[in-house]
Parts: C-alpha cells; sequence; structure tokens
C-alpha cells in the first residue's frame, strides 16, 4: 500500500487543538532541553507517522510511538501514538511506519553529491586492468558510441586505472594516438592524481617541452624530452581547463538524480565537502527549479595560495558567500583545506609521523606530502575562526593530523573558545597521544566508517607499508569516542557506492569481506553509530538547534525504514531501506511512488576487486586540484 494512502480524518480541528494542551504544547522542560520553542503550527497536524519505533536521539526520551508534523515543516509532537493521533484533523495524513523506525534524518558530513551526478556523464574505465590492445578496443567502443562528436569533441573518460596496463608498458600518448580518431582524448585516473592525454589534448591545452611544471605539478617527459602525455597533480587543471563544460541542462539534470538518490538514503542535510564556483551556480539553478531537496552546507575549498595568504582566503569565503548565501537550502560557514593524500600503497601521498615501510618492512624516506605546515594552518585557522567560519581539514596520516590539531589549537590561543566546530576528516590514522586533544579544542572527528573492515586496501595495500602496530590504530573510532571527541559521520560518496545504513553497520562491527578490523578496539555502540550519522553530524555542522534529533520546534527532517535497526542483528543494518524521506516536513523520497526502484539505484557502481585498484578509494576528493 502507497504510503499516500494511509489519510484518514479522524479530529476535527477543535479537538487538535484540545489535544495539543494535552502533550504539554506549551514552554516545558521538554522544550527547554530540546533548544527550541515548540512549533507554531496553527490547526491541526499536517502527518502524523505512527505504528512504528520513533528515536527521538535524545537519551532522556530515546524511544516513542508516534510524531506529529506540523504545517509548518516543524515537530509538533512525540510521544505515545493514542495521544499523538489526537492532534489530527479532517485532512490530517497518516504514516503507518509497519513496525520500522522512524528517526531523524541522516546528516552526511562530508560527502560530493555534485560530482557524483557530473562523473556519470562521461564513459567509465571502471578502475580495471588492462593489456594495451584491451584498453584501446574499450576506447574505440566509447568513439563508436558518440561519433556525433567527431572530430572535435573530447572524450573524457573516467576512472582509468593508472597502474592497470601491463608492467613496463609506458603511459605514452601515442597509445591513445593511435586510436581511429582525430578528437582529443582525457583519461582521469581513479586516484585523482593522474590523467593521461592524446597529442591532440596535449596540443589544445597549449602543453610543449618548454611547459613550465605548475606548483604543486608535473608534466611528464619521454626519453627525448617531449610532453609524454601523461600528467600528474595540479598539471591536469592545465588540460582541464581546456575541456568544455557539459551541456548546462545535463549536467543539472545528472545533479538532481544524484540527489534524489542520496534522498532514498534518507539523507536530509549534507556537507558538500569542496565547493568551488561551479558547485555554487548549479546549487542556486537546482534551487530555483526546485530540485534541491536537502539542505547544503557548502565547504568552500580554499587551495594552497590561500592557506598562505589568510586575508586572502577570508575575502574569498565572504565574497562567495555574499554572492550564493541567499540560495534557498544553502548554508554558509564552513571552509575545506586538504592537508595531505592518500595512505594506500602505491600513493603513499598521506602525511605520516613514522615513514612508509617498504615491501620488505624496512622503513623508506617516505613519509607522504603535507600541504601545509602547522605554522600556515594556524595563521589561516585563526583568521577564519575569528570572522566566524569553521574550518574542515582533509588528513589521512597522523601528521596531517597533528598538523590540524596545531592549527586548532593556535587559533583556540588566539581567539578563545568562539563556538566554532573545526573539523578533521577521514582520520585514518591518528596517534594515540593526540586522542585527549579533540575535546578540549572542540574539534569534530568526521570519520567515513566503511572503510573500517579488512579488505583489499587495509590488508594488501596497507598493513606490509605501515606494520602491525600501526594498522591497529587504524581508524580510532572507539578511542576518540572514549576521551571525549565529539563524532560526525560522512559518506565521501562517490568515492564509494552511497550505503548510508552500511556505513552505520561498519562502524559498530568493522566487518569486511575478509573479516573485522579490530572491533574488539575501535568498534563503536550501535546508538552511538546511529547518533553520530544525525546528532553527531548536526553538531558538526552547527545546525544542532535546527535538526539531528526529534523533538518538538525542530525541523521535522525524518526518514521511516523497512525495519527496526535498534533490533535487527546488526549485519542486518546493512540492506535497511528507506521507505519515506521528509525535509522540513516535505515528501522528498517514497518508496512506494512509481520509478522509486530505479531512482535509488541509479548510481550503484562496484568497488574495486583488485589491489591494483586500491588507490581510486579518493578518487572524488579533489586532493590532486
Amino acid at each position: 500500500m502507497s504510503l499516500d494512502l494511509a489519510r484518514r480524518r479522524l479530529l476535527s480541528a477543535a479537538g487538535a487543538m484540545g489535544a495539543a494542551g494535552a502533550l504539554g504544547l506549551a514552554p516545558s522542560a521538554a522544550f527547554a532541553a530540546s533548544g527550541r520553542r515548540p512549533s507554531r503550527s496553527r490547526g491541526p497536524a499536517a502527518t502524523i507517522i505512527h505504528g512504528g519505533r520513533v528515536l527521538t536521539g535524545l537519551p532522556y526520551m530515546p524511544q516513542q510511538e508516534a510524531l506529529a508534523v506540523g504545517r509548518d515543516g516543524r515537530i509538533l509532537a512525540v510521544g505515545p501514538s493514542s495521544v499523538v493521533r489526537r492532534l489530527a484533523g479532517r485532512d490530517t495524513e497518516f504514516v503507518d511506519a509497519r513496525g520500522g523506525t522512524v528517526m531523524a534524518g541522516i546528516i552526511d558530513a562530508h560527502a560530493h553529491c555534485l560530482e557524483a551526478g557530473w562523473r556519470s556523464l562521461n564513459p567509465s574505465l571502471g578502475n580495471e586492468t588492462y593489456t594495451v590492445a584491451a584498453l584501446q578496443e574499450k576506447l574505440t567502443g566509447f568513439l563508436n558510441a558518440s561519433k556525433d562528436q567527431e572530430s572535435d569533441g573530447w572524450l573524457v573518460v573516467e576512472d582509468w586505472n593508472p597502474v592497470g596496463l601491463p608492467t613496463g608498458t609506458e603511459t605514452h600518448h601515442r597509445i591513445l594516438d593511435a586510436l581511429p580518431t582525430r578528437r582529443p582524448i582525457a583519461l582521469k585516473g581513479s586516484d585523482a592524481h593522474n590523467m593521461w592525454v592524446n597529442q591532440r589534448a596535449l596540443e589544445l591545452a597549449k602543453i610543449t617541452s618548454s611547459t613550465p611544471d605548475p606548483a604543486g605539478g608535473h608534466i611528464v617527459h619521454d626519453t627525448a624530452g617531449a610532453p609524454s602525455g601523461l600528467l600528474k597533480d595540479t598539471a591536469q587543471d592545465i588540460v582541464a581547463a581546456v575541456i568544455p563544460p557539459p551541456d548546462k541542462d545535463k549536467a543539472l539534470a545528472a545533479a538532481a538524480k544524484a540527489l534524489r538518490q542520496a534522498a532514498s538514503n534518507g539523507i536530509t542535510t549534507y556537507m558538500d565537502a569542496a565547493t568551488g564556483t561551479d558547485g555554487l551556480r548549479a546549487y542556486a539553478d537546482l534551487a530555483a527549479s526546485g530540485r534541491l531537496p536537502q539542505r547544503v552546507i557548502p565547504a568552500l575549498r580554499l587551495d594552497i595560495d590561500h592557506v598562505r595568504d589568510p586575508k586572502a582566503a577570508l575575502a574569498h569565503v565572504n565574497e562567495q558567500r555574499t554572492a550564493y548565501g541567499q540560495v534557498p537550502g544553502l548554508c554558509f560557514g564552513t571552509a575545506k583545506v586538504f592537508l595531505d593524500g592518500v595512505i594506500e600503497h602505491p600513493a603513499q601521498t598521506a602525511a605520516l609521523l613514522e615513514p612508509y615501510l617498504d615491501a620488505d618492512g624496512k622503513p623508506t624516506g617516505n613519509r607522504g606530502d603535507l600541504y601545509a605546515t602547522a605554522t600556515e594552518y594556524g595563521r589561516l585557522a585563526t583568521v577564519l575562526d575569528r570572522a566566524g567560519w569553521q574550518l574542515h581539514a582533509h588528513a589521512i596520516g597522523d601528521r596531517a593530523v597533528r598538523t590540524a590539531l596545531d592549527g586548532y589549537e593556535a587559533a583556540v590561543r588566539a581567539n578563545g573558545r568562539r563556538g566554532n566546530r573545526h573539523t578533521i576528516a577521514h582520520l585514518q590514522l591518528v596517534h594515540p597521544d593526540d586522542y585527549r586533544r579533540f575535546a578540549p579544542l572542540g574539534v569534530v572527528a568526521c570519520m567515513q566508517l566503511q572503510w573500517a573492515m579488512r579488505n583489499v586496501w587495509t590488508m594488501d595495500a596497507l598493513l606490509p607499508y605501515i606494520g602491525p602496530d600501526r594498522h591497529r590504530l587504524l581508524y580510532p573510532a572507539r578511542s576518540l569516542e572514549r576521551y571525549g571527541a565529539a563524532l560526525a559521520g560522512g559518506s565521501d560518496w562517490p568515492v564509494d557506492p552511497l550505503d548510508s545504513f552500511n556505513q552505520i553497520r561498519t562502524a559498530i562491527d568493522r566487518q569486511g569481506e575478509d573479516g573485522a578490523l579490530y572491533p574488539e578496539r575501535e568498534g563503536i555502540s550501535r546508538s552511538t553509530s546511529l547518533r553520530m550519522h544525525t546528532a553527531g553530524s548536526a553538531h558538526q555542522l552547527r545546525i544542532d538547534h535546527e535538526t539531528g534529533v526529534l523533538t518538538p520546534g525542530r525541523a521535522a527532517d525524518v526518514i521511516v525504514l523497512d525495519r527496526d535497526v535498534t533490533r535487527v542483528p546488526v549485519k542486518d543494518i546493512t540492506g535497511t531501506k528507506v521507505r519515506l524521506t521528509l525535509v522540513g516536513g516535505r515528501r522528498v523520497w517514497d518508496a512506494d511512488q512509481p520509478g522509486a526502484e530505479a531512482a535509488a539505484a541509479s548510481f550503484t557502481t562496484a568497488r574495486p576487486a583488485s589491489l591494483a585498484t586500491v588507490h581510486g578509494r579518493h578518487a572524488a576528493c579533489g586532493c590532486h586540484r
């Protein structure tokens, strides 16, 4: 039965207002504890959800039976079903939760939803390994499928595996030049650190043997001294600048499709973890056309020049907020900085306190890449913190994490505690001496715990290169919680397929295809995991006064699940389906509507199956830019 068919008439509007008094819908201790006033909705409830287990997210009132949504899009009441139902009027819609969970919407504190949509517009090599002949055959298929683009249209291909060719094969433009086309071709590396282009692309980008390397990048040359077609890190931007953007309408449609999938995963708010001007324009267009279902917190991306010039960084973020601050659904106040790269072999660009090991377990001279010093980051943090902006740092390695903490500590020393929730994202490796530093500094640990499992990434690509002692410290969620750190959760989609409840489950049992990754040390409780992906993320994003828990007066950001996630076996939390998603009381996802199943599966992708593709995990993080 469709949820739309659960509409019934019970009590008159006058009776409903009497019920409001019975529920105590006036200032009370409960409302004071929630930090909000009661809903100002007049008249009966717009929607009542009953027949399930309502998780309020509050320790003093963890579970209830029913929830009423006011006509202002805010929660009107939470309580016993027999009492909440008295708020019904003639046109109140009733939703039967059918024994499932009713909870606050998922708040994804680190995602790249627009990127997920835009990447879907290009063909993908799927991180696979190829012989030269097989690669040329695959690319020829892409060319044949887009013959209307001959002879000047770019062929841009996603998810090329930079180590996916036979050992000893030179990544040279000659291989791409042999294809039956004159079109410019760019293969975008799944590691986000490499791009492989043909000669036509080099010519259009005006890259020659005399072109200097850009700061933070490298143009690879062949033995004759000519550009080989392989571009590393910021050298990719030279070519990216001459690739025409996709058709605006197609790009917006793809982005809207991605946001619909996010809604199908129960995501009611998310932080766009590296937002540039293109993204802000897209959000403005989506909002204007009624296709922005979630609240979005743009984390405005700062490059290394901004980090080194805090006044320019502040001017940049203020300018962006002035230009787009009136877009409905956008909430500004966060800036993003990349402090290091990725830790897995063969990339090994995450910044470590102690060197990486070689394949024989012996120390190397490589401690990874640190993109800003603690002094530089501290100066940036101090200036932005004083102006009310909070920072969100990509930090994978323990040296990068310490750098972020040192920077935030410098801001606190200079400014005092100003209520900003500066954040460190990913936190794959944290030195134990730094666990206790988070809470006193008010720093939020934003973790992607679907990575905390035994698989090729954590075992084959990592264990030999950091050793067992550091390996046992991976993704220290419980340790950070034990020391009082505030935890938040994010997906980093499309780095991995989007699956909110798989994230929640993995944080608990840390179970992967090859076994569990130290759950006895770092697994967290079911309640902690649910809280970090709702109230915890709301805290990080400074919207905890508005959403994250189900209390009267807060926005009705509510999801209805197909099972009771508080009681099913932990392994069965994965596979949870979202039946209904409300954002501010507005229905943005209904699994019973026609076409819903197809929309939910639109961007599903397979995880790489071999070690050769392991370094593609952070393909969407933009850490090369």
